[in-house]
């Protein structure tokens, strides 16, 4: 049999959207031409060695509560609903883009990941990042740079590639196009009023990642951020309609958009800022490019991601009060995923940090993947933004 004659569509691929087929057919092409893929879950993710390796780092499915039975033989029902979901989808080989990818790049961001990649790479080939849980100590970076060399050498070794310093820093600049490229499209949500919706936002930053072409990607994200505003200074600008500007916080809400973000916006709200992983929060600092060492360039600015992970985590209180500012923000709801004990701990914080020294009010909502308690996110959601 050959390679091509192994391309198989997985089970259930029917089951995904439109966008996600499209992308899923996409990527089968490319591995049918020969590409190698590398399959990421995290943002600290140094993208740019896939990158210089002439590998495609794709998103892996984590934000779907079907995939989460598949997981119960093997994890406790009480862990946190996006580790459940991504190793559900996993085990049961039912994410296209798992599916297909030739290694997986975890990281020890939490308890629960680490020793969920142990158990993953009983099917599958992967690679563990060992993050250190501060960024400010120069052992930290020291420890990450080392980290990245190892990356380096397990892509060169089962890929048979050589990742050059002129591959990285070509990597390097490409990133940096596509972070700054982001971050004008997150920053359509300044504009007052808002000329989409913080679902819309969401769901369209995640269509492009289902292109994987970087130059059509960059141009895609150009484009789209373009016609919006030419819409918005055409129909919005001279509006007086006032509706509280919602920042979000805290955990990926991929997987609760439609329960929670949804309902924040039926009540009467506009998402316009996202504070975390699912939003602007990596697109904030760009890798140095004066810096001569690449590998040292990358590695200060994945460690400076301010992930709740970190301790302490200075960044996070530093991005919010520019956010806050920065986007006219009404209000700040902080969205948790059930067994996040980082975000849940420092959650506190935050909320002293928001109320106290923004003055602005703060509501904590944590929830999983589930629709169980949808009724009651509704009613406090409905309640928080009547006192605004």
């Amino acid at each position: 049999m050959t390679y091509k004659e192994k391309i198989k569509l997985p089970s259930k691929f029917e089951n995904f959207t439109e966008n996600k087929k499209m992308g899923f057919l996409k990527m089968k092409q490319l591995k049918e031409s020969g590409k190698k893929v590398a399959g990421v879950f995290c943002t600290y993710t140094p993208l740019e060695l896939v990158y210089a390796a002439d590998m495609i780092p794709v998103s892996l499915c984590a934000t779907t509560e079907d995939s989460i039975k598949y997981s119960e033989a093997d994890l406790p029902k009480n862990l946190c609903p996006l580790i459940r979901s991504s190793y559900g989808f996993a085990v049961s080989d039912t994410c296209p883009y798992f599916y297909f990818s030739d290694i997986i790049i975890g990281e020890t961001t939490c308890d629960g990941k680490k020793k969920m990649y142990e158990l993953m790479s009983d099917f599958k080939n992967v690679h563990i990042m060992q993050l250190p849980q501060n960024n400010t100590d120069p052992i930290s970076l020291k420890l990450w740079i080392n980290e990245i060399y190892k990356l380096k050498r397990v892509l060169e070794e089962n890929f048979d590639v050589e990742i050059t310093d002129d591959k990285l820093k070509k990597a390097i600049k490409d990133g940096n196009e596509e972070r700054k490229n982001l971050r004008k499209f997150f920053e359509l949500g300044k504009l007052n009023p808002s000329p989409l919706s913080g679902v819309t936002m969401s769901s369209t930053q995640d269509s492009f990642g289902f292109n994987f072409n970087r130059k059509e990607k960059n141009e895609m994200i150009v484009k789209k951020t373009q016609e919006i505003y030419k819409i918005w200074e055409k129909e919005f600008k001279n509006k007086k309609e006032r509706k509280p500007r919602i920042l979000i916080t805290g955990c990926p809400v991929g997987g609760v958009r439609e329960k929670i973000l949804t309902t924040i916006e039926k009540a009467g709200a506009d998402i316009v800022a996202y504070e975390n992983c699912s939003g602007v929060r990596e697109k904030l600092t760009l890798i140095d490019e004066t810096i001569e060492n690449p590998i040292e360039a990358i590695a200060k600015k994945y460690l400076n991601i301010s992930c709740s992970v970190m301790s302490p985590n200075k960044k996070r209180f530093e991005d919010l009060d520019m956010l806050i500012d920065e986007y006219q923000i009404d209000a700040v709801i902080e969205i948790v995923l059930q067994a996040c004990h980082t975000f849940a701990i420092e959650s506190t914080k935050v909320k002293k940090f928001v109320t106290e020294k923004k003055h602005k009010p703060y509501i904590y909502i944590e929830s999983d993947y589930s629709m169980n308690d949808i009724g009651q996110i509704s009613t406090r959601i409905e309640a928080f933004l009547e006192m605004i």
